[in-house]
């Protein structure tokens, strides 16, 4: 019997994209034949990951998960969103949340950390992929957590429990009540789902940011003949009220518009029993930043129709 070493599986992994305990019998199967391993997992169905893996993956599901003090945000893509609706890719994101909740935000951590069921998250990916047959992966995953506080989740329009398009996760650091923080934690991630802050406050918006608006507030004044000497006084003013636009803590609340979201933590200290402080938020939305490969479908059958006539 052939020795098959941890290097042939790496091999055939890489080549078909099957799961590692997938690889490991079929090159047992084989005697250790690379060929013949590959075409053993093709009859079982199981190399066609690697087929999907070139495909754009900008649906899928985000999941938001909070156990204790301790709450994390996961985004898995896959290419289309009625995979979103299947049990067993929710089943697959919530594990992978559960993982994340242990070991970090790190995926490539995430991915060689064990899975309940034998095997690693990339695994278990890899034969998800081969079972519904599509291109799906672990994007991101960010994990807040406080040693005093709550955490506080929303997902907006969710598909299933804590899994939607966009998910939200805020952290209040607070020696306060918690099932009023809990109550109020919830009240911010919602309006963080809504208004899409940047960052907590100013000292959080990243520098380079900062300067870019600056420069086409400077650009945009010069333009209408504004004096040079003045230009500074009013590019400061403008990026106070950019940040008053992007900041959290500055955004009018959405469910008390004449008050800041700053303001209404504040008002809410009396009823918590303590100061109040934002340690930080994660809002997750599906698939931004991702490039979709856009599709006409009509003329795409229509397209077919002619082939088929010709």
């Amino acid at each position: 019997m052939s020795n098959i070493t941890a290097a042939m599986v790496k091999d055939l992994r890489e080549q078909t994209g099957a799961g590692m305990m997938d690889c490991k019998a079929a090159l047992t199967e084989t005697a250790g034949d690379l060929e013949a391993a590959v075409d053993w997992l093709r009859k079982k169905g199981l190399s066609k990951a690697a087929k999907k893996a070139g495909r754009v993956a900008a649906e899928g599901l985000v999941a938001v998960v909070v156990d204790g003090a301790r709450g994390v945000a996961v985004e898995v893509n896959s290419e289309t969103d009625f995979v979103a609706r299947n049990p067993e890719f929710q089943d697959l994101v919530s594990g992978i949340a559960g993982v994340a909740l242990k070991v970090g935000s790190d995926v490539e951590a995430i991915k060689a950390a064990a899975w309940s069921d034998g095997g690693s998250v990339a695994d278990k990916i890899a034969s998800t992929v081969a079972k519904i047959g599509e291109h799906m992966s672990l994007r991101r995953a960010a994990l807040l957590s406080v040693e005093q506080g709550a955490l506080a989740t929303y997902v907006h329009n969710p598909v299933a429990p804590n899994k939607g398009r966009i998910g939200v996760v805020v952290a209040l650091e607070s020696a306060g009540n918690t099932e009023k923080l809990a109550e109020l934690g919830r009240q911010i991630a919602m309006h963080v789902a809504s208004a899409n802050p940047l960052a907590v406050d100013a000292s959080g918006v990243d520098a380079a940011t900062v300067e870019r608006e600056k420069t086409i507030l400077a650009e945009k004044y010069r333009e209408q003949g504004k004096p040079e000497a003045a230009i500074a006084k009013i590019v400061e003013s403008g990026i106070k009220t950019y940040f008053k636009e992007v900041t959290l803590l500055d955004q009018p609340f959405i469910f008390e518009p004449s008050k800041s979201v700053g303001q209404a933590i504040k008002e809410s200290e009396g009823a918590a029993g303590g100061p109040i402080k934002v340690a930080g938020f994660i809002r997750y939305a599906l698939g931004e930043g991702i490039e979709k490969q856009e599709s006409d479908f009509a003329a795409e059958v229509a397209a077919q129709a002619g082939h088929a006539a010709a």
